[in-house]
């Protein structure tokens, strides 16, 4: 694909954060979009403003773990555009709490999305990229597919397991030559939505000193650095150049370089770095505040 001009684009989570950005972007590049996302408002907004570029926007909410919605979302997307070339399985959610602490619903809620979502996304959508003779399924995992931290395992693992499954498929798609690709993305911290509406409990405060709105605050503050407009640009041209790997930010090409180095002993790396953050923050939790 040497450019997104007159193609037609799916995207999920579109409603906010790095989809709604792609969807600018690629209505700026003539691209066509079909939209979705459970947020029905966002996802409103997002399309409003797109149709303003002066491209066919369409617009359906849609909860990406339900497998029989997706594909009637995927036909429709079809009957309305006459072709798809390209899905953006980009809805997520973010979860934090230990092993010991998690419910297993906190796991099935976070798999059905990050994980089966883009299975459900990949799956429907695959034949009509064929169909169309030009087309790229573009799976978005994260950094965290890359790289685990403890409190994260429901997150890691779905992560982990998107990666598994596009790289796969990139195999799979090269060995069939038929015109259609496949991407993997890897943000690292992006400005987006996920940390305030993920889910967490107490059991982060075991391994970080801190309460989960404390730990939600100080992972928004400091590692929430790269833009979803600075995103979008390199998940387009990445996909442009064919890439089988999308790294985004300086801190997910970082961790990924400290992976590849020292695949086990970063873990140790990790857990002496946690250490030393929960001390740090009983020490604040312990020292008074003075009075004025």
């Amino acid at each position: 694909m040497k450019s997104f001009e007159n193609k037609v684009a799916a995207i999920t989570g579109a409603g906010s954060g790095i989809g709604r950005a792609l969807a600018y972007a690629l209505a700026r590049q003539g691209c066509h979009l079909a939209l979705a996302d459970v947020n029905q408002d966002g996802l409103a907004e997002t399309a409003t403003q797109a149709r303003t570029l002066g491209v066919n926007v369409t617009e359906q909410r849609l909860d990406v773990a339900d497998r029989e919605a997706m594909q009637t979302w995927a036909d429709q997307v079809v009957h309305d555009h006459g072709r798809v070339n390209l899905i953006f399985n980009n809805a997520g959610v973010a979860q934090g709490g230990t092993v010991e602490g998690n419910d297993y619903d906190e796991y099935e809620w976070v798999m059905s999305i990050n994980f089966w979502g883009v299975v459900h996304g990949t799956k429907a959508f695959l034949p009509h990229l064929k169909a169309s003779g030009l087309g790229h399924v573009v799976n978005v995992s994260s950094v965290f597919g890359l790289f685990a931290q403890p409190g994260m395992s429901a997150y890691n693992a779905s992560k982990f397991a998107v990666r598994g499954f596009t790289e796969s498929l990139r195999q799979e798609l090269d060995l069939a030559n038929g015109g259609v690709s496949a991407s993997c993305v890897h943000p690292g911290g992006i400005k987006t939505n996920i940390a305030n509406t993920a889910r967490m409990n107490a059991s982060l405060l075991q391994i970080t000193g801190q309460d989960a709105e404390q730990a939600r605050r100080q992972f928004t503050d400091q590692f929430l650095r790269t833009s979803p407009e600075q995103a979008a640009r390199v998940i387009l041209r990445g996909v442009l150049a064919n890439r089988r790997r999308i790294l985004i930010g300086a801190d997910a090409r970082l961790l990924d370089g400290v992976q590849r180095l020292l695949p086990a002993l970063y873990q140790r790396l990790v857990t002496a770095a946690m250490r030393l953050g929960a001390r740090h923050a009983a020490k604040q939790v312990q020292t008074p505040v003075s009075e004025a």
